[in-house]
């Protein structure tokens, strides 16, 4: 990445979009994102300018002239390969994975049924309807098991539900973000995320970051505006589990065609101390909390450089940008 940056001709990236803002439930943190890419691609003496999709109609993006686009939008509409689709309508190179993988990584059912098909562990689901046999589930599922909507991301409309009873509620709290709810066996555990980066072959997985949030409930509060979420990195656990984890995520990451970057989040069973995958994001979040900086910073690579380098990888996009 380093070496990368050294002989990049910043004046090569022309005008650059930054989208964020959007209209997905995560509209706030891609605001918070997008400012974040805004100012350090600025400081990189980058021609970059904002654009949040929320409030101006997207199909403006033609006027603007960008020669590509930095997406820090989140969740749907930004993250689901609608605006990716546009994009490559327009012929603009952006970054991130493309219509179909991100399309995947997004239903977190598709996700997992990629996942299974490529011998990757992750928990047992099912999906759920107003009609779903709630005792069934426990049978299939076990307690506590999660209960959450199958296109949001930032732990919206999350429930970890212990007892047969609080399904029902679950079930309509998640239904009320999303016609489509799913139901997995919660792993009780280790909660990790593993950042990567780059693109088939040469896809890497940057260092794994140990999640521990207060009452061990990780929310869309403890997520993004908690001080008292802590977060390890070195994780604490023996190199041979970090290496399995991001072999596992990389796995993940080649198995939904992802590409430029995405995080895994990944739990690992403290009875087994095997890991499993829980989802894929191809948009990740770059907060002052956000995970991905925290990893690539750990690598020696700061924020600014971070956000550089990401975009630079849409000059090789051009002539692939469908794939």
């Amino acid at each position: 990445m380093r070496s990368q940056l050294a002989s990049l001709n910043v004046a090569a990236l022309g005008r650059v979009g930054v989208l964020f803002g959007g209209r997905s439930g995560e509209r706030e943190i891609s605001l918070m994102s997008g400012n974040g890419v805004l100012d350090a691609l600025r400081h990189k003496g980058v021609d970059a300018h904002g654009f949040d999709t929320g409030l101006r109609c997207p199909t403006e993006l033609a006027k603007e002239k960008f020669d590509r686009i930095f997406i820090s939008l989140h969740g749907r509409f930004g993250e689901d390969g609608t605006i990716q689709g546009l994009l490559e309508l327009l012929n603009l190179p952006y970054t991130g994975s493309g219509v179909l993988a991100s399309a995947l990584a997004i239903d977190k059912i598709a996700t997992k049924q990629i996942w299974l098909s490529n011998g990757l562990s992750t928990p047992e689901f099912e999906e759920l309807t107003a009609a779903s046999d709630w005792n069934a589930v426990v049978r299939h599922l076990g307690l506590p098991l999660i209960v959450k909507p199958a296109h949001e991301g930032s732990s919206l409309g999350l429930t970890k539900v212990k007892s047969v009873d609080e399904l029902p509620a679950a079930y309509q709290l998640a239904a009320g973000l999303d016609k489509k709810v799913i139901a997995e066996t919660c792993i009780v555990g280790d909660e990790l995320t593993c950042p990567l980066v780059g693109q088939g072959d040469t896809a890497e997985a940057l260092p794994v970051i140990k999640i521990i949030p207060p009452q061990a409930n990780y929310d869309f509060h403890n997520k993004y505006f908690s001080d008292e979420t802590q977060y390890l990195c070195p994780t604490g656990l023996a190199p041979e589990v970090n290496a399995q984890v991001q072999d596992l995520a990389l796995a993940a990451y080649k198995a939904l065609g992802c590409r430029t970057w995405g995080r895994a989040d990944v739990m690992l069973d403290q009875k087994t101390g095997k890991p499993y995958l829980l989802e894929m994001n191809t948009s990740p979040g770059m907060t002052s909390h956000s995970l991905v900086p925290m990893a690539a910073k750990a690598a020696g690579v700061s924020y600014a450089d971070l956000v550089l380098w990401l975009l630079s990888q849409t000059l090789q996009s051009k002539e692939a940008v469908t794939t």
